[in-house]
């Protein structure tokens, strides 16, 4: 398996597991905007935008299971980019050259681990954040820090301490206060 595609698929792995522990799904989240269920919809949204509807995959979703809305949608995220060739440049008889799909997909993939931290907090769920994923996400994510900070997608850059584990650190360069708690 393609190592971005592996990447992938443990990093929606450990947001299908944070969903299965989710009891409260109009729980508020650190995405101010979003509640638990948001932030699933969120992910399912971009997916379907960027990735499903381009290569023509359909994820039968059920309309009420949100676990198992986000599994569907695993599922169906997994066979489009494990099709031959979707990751890679493509050229066409004309010579054009058609980007594949290898750097959304790694951007993704630290999109769904920041927001598996989103959702498990959003009900005092253990994230358990791959190490792995945070390094990787962290250090594309710092090269991108002008960007985010000119970026209305993203929350302004939450100070860590130069110690902070890099789970941490990449949840702050994504806006995110690493010690968030629920309001109770």
């Amino acid at each position: 398996m393609d190592e971005v595609i592996e990447r992938h698929q443990r990093a929606c792995d450990g947001f299908a597991r944070v969903t299965d522990q989710i009891t409260n799904w109009a729980a508020p989240s650190p995405c101010s905007d979003w509640d638990a269920r948001a932030v699933v919809e969120h992910l399912i949204g971009f997916h379907e935008v960027l990735i499903l509807r381009p290569l023509e995959v359909k994820a039968n979703r059920p309309k009420d299971d949100v676990p198992a809305r986000w599994r569907a949608t695993q599922a169906a995220i997994i066979e489009a980019i494990s099709k031959p060739g979707v990751l890679d440049d493509q050229t066409d008889d004309a010579g054009e050259t058609k980007p594949g799909l290898r750097g959304l997909v790694s951007v993704l993939s630290t999109d769904v681990l920041v927001h598996t931290w989103d959702l498990a907090k959003s009900n005092g769920v253990d994230p358990q954040l791959d190490t792995e994923l945070c390094t990787l996400g962290y250090e594309r994510a710092a090269q991108s820090r002008d960007q985010f900070a000119k970026s209305d997608m993203f929350s302004d850059e939450v100070p860590v301490p130069d110690d902070a584990d890099t789970c941490s650190k990449l949840l702050g360069i994504m806006g995110r206060d690493p010690e968030w708690q629920p309001p109770t």
